[in-house]
């Protein structure tokens, strides 16, 4: 009798579980790129790619770093501009971990993460994650910095959105190549604008293990209520968000929750402020329900982290230090010496002495 009964509360369990999995299936990564393609435009084949032609045209030594202005090729003839930064201190045949720090919105570009945009050192994540002894990528976004010119009209992407992923992933190509990267252990960075990019290459490249996104994300339908999606529509964002979709999120063929959820169980950390008027924390929370579902699914609920501080659309010391951690923590790198807080000015600018910089031959 007791085994009969046994036997029952197993089944039972068994289709409670089941019954679970079906209301709330997991998120199939390859689904959602096909999604995101929709409103995006198709990610170009990338079974043959150009040589990189890695150039270089200026160098600059930092405290506790250097960081060489470079581009290289990509698809359609097209270059990416870039800061590349190498940490000072690395010995033969050391491997460190890779970051691709994606700039938040602004005309100086990648300047933006090494602490020289409006924002000042609260955007330095490109030049923090350097000094802290990592290997950084950071790329214009398209019409932005060396791309301030990017004909979009003339694009061979479907979205100035699909062109910034594209160039990301040319980024971490560059990464796995390089002899000082350890190919296995590389991350992404960024606010805002960086913030969703960074979701949206994570996306589609799985070479990123640790996803920070800062003020990136809200389900659409609460980003400004779902009455501002026109915003997305931008040429240099997502054009079919209008043309296609009418700006109405209960046609958009994806959502950040379910992306999110695909990235599972690779690390994400999500810097969402309750008072961030673009990316309504609401939102995020009831989205990040659905997250913690995919990860808990998989036995890795501790890699999804959200974080949601007591102030604006903003990613300040304190929470950057966090984000620096959880990097830290997900890679097993132990930061160097120089991993503290950037010397500012009155300005909140950093203090570094661009005397040293110096043009370089093109290698």
């Amino acid at each position: 009798m007791r085994v009969k009964l046994l036997l029952i509360i197993i089944a039972a369990a068994a289709a409670w579980v089941q019954a679970a999995q079906a209301a709330d299936p997991p998120i199939a990564p390859r689904d959602i790129r096909q999604r995101m393609q929709d409103l995006m435009g198709p990610l170009p084949d990338r079974s043959q790619l150009p040589p990189l032609d890695l150039q270089t045209a200026e160098t600059f030594q930092g405290d506790g770093y250097r960081r060489m202005t470079v581009s290289f090729a990509n698809l359609f003839e097209e270059r990416v501009t870039a800061y590349l930064y190498v940490p000072d201190g690395l010995k033969p045949g050391e491997r460190r971990p890779g970051v691709l720090a994606l700039q938040s919105t602004g005309m100086q570009g990648k300047e933006i993460v090494d602490g020289r945009g409006p924002r000042g050192a609260s955007r330095a994540y490109g030049l923090e994650l350097a000094r802290r002894g990592y290997v950084v990528i950071a790329p214009d976004y398209p019409s932005f910095g060396e791309q301030k010119d990017y004909d979009f009209a003339n694009s061979r992407y479907g979205s100035g959105t699909m062109k910034a992923i594209s160039d990301n992933l040319r980024c971490v190509d560059l990464l796995q190549l390089r002899d000082d990267v350890d190919r296995t252990k590389i991350a992404v960075i960024g606010h805002s604008l960086g913030g969703h990019n960074a979701l949206f290459t994570a996306g589609f490249d799985e070479r990123l293990k640790v996803i920070v996104t800062s003020c990136g994300w809200t389900p659409f339908g609460h980003y400004y209520g779902g009455k501002k999606l026109a915003n997305w529509a931008q040429e240099r964002y997502m054009p079919r968000m209008t043309s296609v979709y009418a700006n109405d999120p209960d046609r958009i063929p994806f959502d950040f929750p379910e992306l999110i959820a695909s990235i599972a169980p690779r690390a994400v950390f999500s810097n969402s402020p309750v008072k961030d008027e673009n990316f309504d924390v609401e939102g995020v929370r009831l989205g990040s329900a659905q997250i913690k579902k995919a990860y808990e699914r998989l036995g890795v609920a501790d890699r999804f982290v959200l974080r949601t501080p007591d102030y604006a659309h903003d990613f300040t010391d304190d929470t950057r230090r966090e984000a620096y951690r959880f990097i830290d923590e997900q890679l097993g790198f132990k930061p160097g010496s120089r991993s503290g807080a950037l010397r500012t000015d009155a300005k909140g600018l950093p203090v570094e002495d661009h005397s040293s910089a110096r043009s370089s031959p093109s290698s």
